[in-house]
């Protein structure tokens, strides 16, 4: 029996440990997916601490997996897939086809969502069992290291973006320029915004310019947020990316009437809004979660069109533990991807 790879962690918030397993065959529905590159995500630590319920330990974190399809399991022929297939999926692994989300056809929003990592083992390893609703063909000429990032950080802004009120020549902020924000600016611009980069100390404002952003806000300066915002005639819409719930409420006055936040960072505060802030002005708060593999498809095709790729450090798999807490430190720049080869 051959074997693979894997970098797991045994107990709720140990340390990543390298190990071999058997190699699994899929089932009905699945395929194997030999991994070329994981990113790395913050949200990976939920599963790693265990701070979502059904987490099963050894758990093995990842779901910005790019690879190609290497054994096939039943039925999977019949959807179109082929051996060496070159596949991404993200933090949407999977759906149960019958909740009503799902019945009405609301895929991201599933009941039971089945995210690589929390719902089966994820792309820290040499292979993945996926299944075949999950995979998003990744385009000639993308990158694996690219692309995987692609699958959870980048269908994140970029569904977050064409999802809003926003349309093209509206003024459209960012707040944050980490893994999520500096992909969110680089699609911000190619969709024709007027883009505001909002971020912590002047020596980010370069990096925003770098990133194609027609204006940078320095939240740390003397002049309030809102206030930077209504100087430029105030925000269609705010993609909140910092994982900074005050942060978020900073931004919320410097909307436009209808004008739209939409939160992707994860924090654990409650962001503070006053009712009166949202009411007279008709502001809207929006949640957003990530994208289908349709929406990854989506995003590697568009992203090919403008020549936007993410800003990565990429390292072996072999040190999937020291990735992951420079990731947690906020060290990396931007995305740290775990390679097999």
């Amino acid at each position: 029996m051959s074997s693979y790879k894997v970098a797991q962690v045994p107990t709720r918030g140990g340390p990543f440990e390298t190990t071999e397993r058997e190699t699994p065959q899929p089932g009905p529905g699945h395929v194997r997916i030999a991994v070329e590159a994981c990113g790395v995500c913050r949200s990976d630590a939920s599963f790693v601490n265990a701070d979502v319920p059904g987490v099963r330990f050894p758990v093995v974190p990842g779901h910005e997996i790019a690879g190609r399809i290497e054994a096939l399991g039943e039925g999977a022929a019949d959807m179109g897939w082929q051996l060496g297939d070159r596949v991404a999926v993200g933090w949407f692994g999977g759906s149960c086809g019958h909740c009503t989300p799902c019945r009405q056809g609301d895929f991201i929003v599933c009941e039971n969502l089945k995210v690589p990592g929390w719902a089966y083992d994820g792309g820290f390893a040499e292979q993945v069992i996926a299944p075949v609703d999950a995979l998003a063909r990744i385009p000639a000429g993308l990158a694996a290291s690219d692309a995987g990032p692609m699958a959870c950080a980048g269908v994140t802004t970029f569904n977050g973006l064409r999802r809003s009120s926003a349309r093209s020549g509206d003024t459209v902020a960012v707040l944050g320029l980490g893994g999520l924000g500096h992909l969110a600016v680089k699609y911000a611009v190619a969709m024709g915004f007027e883009t505001v980069a909002i971020a912590r100390g002047p020596e980010k404002a370069d990096l925003a310019k770098q990133l194609g952003a027609h204006h940078y806000v320095d939240s740390t300066s003397s002049t309030p947020v809102a206030d930077a915002l209504r100087s430029l005639g105030g925000a269609k819409a705010v993609l909140a990316t910092a994982a900074n719930s005050a942060a978020i409420t900073e931004t919320v006055n410097g909307l436009t009437p209808r004008g739209e936040l939409v939160v992707i960072g994860v924090a654990d505060e409650p962001i503070g809004i006053a009712p009166a802030e949202l009411l007279m002005p008709g502001r809207v708060v929006r949640g957003h979660p990530s994208g289908t593999a349709q929406d990854v498809m989506d995003t590697m095709a568009f992203s090919m069109l403008h020549g936007i790729r993410p800003m990565t450090e990429i390292v072996p798999l072999d040190q999937a533990g020291e990735a992951y807490q420079k990731m947690l430190s906020g060290g990396a720049r931007f995305r740290m991807v775990l390679t097999t080869s």
